[in-house]
């Protein structure tokens, strides 16, 4: 299963609960995670997309606990079987 193939079942898993699933790009910053997910209530979450059994580069670790520092959620997803339960998670009340 390729990384794109996991990418595409997050955003559509996203927008079937209301969501917004944003590239996210950053120009002059390289490290930060592929997605930007958006609920309703100001919920969001940032998402690194990998493929199965791949690992965050030591740049996108350290964005992660960047932006984990400032309070947001950040995930990183290598596999389809783990989103329902990770949209759960931020979903929650």
């Amino acid at each position: 299963m390729s990384e794109s193939h996991i990418e595409k079942a997050l955003v559509r898993a996203v927008k079937r609960r209301g969501g917004l699933a944003l590239k996210f790009i950053s120009p002059g910053m390289s490290g930060v995670p592929d997605r930007l997910i958006l609920f309703s209530d100001g919920r969001l979450a940032f998402i690194e997309v990998k493929a199965p059994g791949e690992k965050m580069r030591p740049l996108q670790i350290k964005r992660k606990g960047q932006l984990e520092a400032l309070g947001f959620l950040v995930y990183c997803l290598d596999d389809v079987k783990v989103i329902g339960e990770m949209l759960d998670e931020l979903c929650a009340p």
